[in-house]
């Protein structure tokens, strides 16, 4: 299930405060960053993001 269009534009990367974007992860949904160097993938468990660096993911 997607996240709501409006939580997506208040929503932002926790390590350089870039936007985040929605993308499916190999194992769950994400909300991936899209600063430049960044790029971590944050998961989304349970219809809730987890928007914990210590949680996130750098996709390779």
């Amino acid at each position: 299930m997607p996240l709501e269009a409006g939580l997506l534009d208040i929503l932002a990367c926790p390590a350089c405060h870039a936007p985040l974007r929605e993308e499916q992860g190999p194992d769950t949904p994400e909300l991936v960053c899209t600063g430049e160097g960044c790029g971590l993938a944050y998961p989304i468990r349970d219809d809730i993001p987890v928007l914990l660096v210590d949680e996130a993911r750098r996709p390779a």
